[in-house]
Parts: C-alpha cells; sequence; structure tokens
C-alpha cells in the first residue's frame, strides 16, 4: 500500500515538473516571438503634447469623479 502511493506520488510530481518545464520553454518562445513582431510592427508612441492637451480636457470630469468619491464616502 504504501509503495503503491510512493509510486503515485513520483508520477503526480514528475508530471507537474514535465508541465512546468514545458510552460517554462513555451513562455520563452513566446517572448522572443513577441519580441520580433514588436520590431516588425511597433507600437505608436503618444507624444507628450498630445498627452498633455487631452489631460486639460479631462479634469472637470476627474474633479466630478472626486468630488463623488468623497461624498461618498463622508
Amino acid at each position: 500500500m504504501l509503495k503503491t502511493g510512493l509510486i503515485l506520488m513520483i508520477m503526480g510530481m514528475g508530471m507537474v515538473f514535465m508541465f512546468l518545464t514545458i510552460l517554462y520553454f513555451v513562455v520563452l518562445l513566446m517572448g522572443k516571438v513577441m519580441g520580433f513582431l514588436d520590431k516588425i510592427m511597433p507600437a505608436e508612441q503618444v507624444t507628450a503634447a498630445t498627452a498633455t492637451s487631452n489631460s486639460g480636457s479631462n479634469s472637470a470630469e476627474i474633479a466630478v469623479a472626486i468630488a463623488a468619491a468623497k461624498s461618498r464616502l463622508g
């Protein structure tokens, strides 16, 4: 009985180890693929002028959200 339990434990731990090893290599491979795709199709860069012009128009909405949160808390 103890021998069967030990065999099952070793087989289970081996399966988990194999799965984690495969997962590790798949993650490494995906990192390399994504790096390659990033070189081919780079993401758009947001300039500082665009970021500041958008934040000014949202300041009223942000103030309303803060006021609503404060009134809800206290």
